[in-house]
């Protein structure tokens, strides 16, 4: 009997996601879940025009559903994000 791709498929989306760094900011999470894991990535929303720290929003909203009302690309925000992360841990 052959195996269901379905649960092929499934496996390789669970090693992808595994692969995320411990500790990474990712899109998916919301202002609130990045600054209580890291407040420095705050600084990096406050560059691009972003005080999501005080806003309301702040506890449901996503990184992503933030940027793209404010029109910056998540994807670069989230880069920069962990970038500034990575560099001040190295210099802890």
């Amino acid at each position: 009997m052959k195996k269901s791709k379905t649960k092929k498929s499934t496996r390789k989306k669970n090693v992808k996601s595994s692969k995320i760094k411990r500790g990474t900011i990712t899109k998916e999470m919301t202002f609130m879940e990045v600054m209580n894991k890291d407040p420095k990535a705050a600084w990096v929303l406050m560059e691009h025009g972003m005080q999501c720290a005080g806003c309301g929003m702040a506890a449901n909203e996503t990184l992503e559903q933030g940027a793209m009302a404010h029109g910056i690309d998540p994807d670069k925000l989230i880069e920069e994000i962990n970038k500034k992360i990575r560099k001040s841990k190295n210099n802890d």
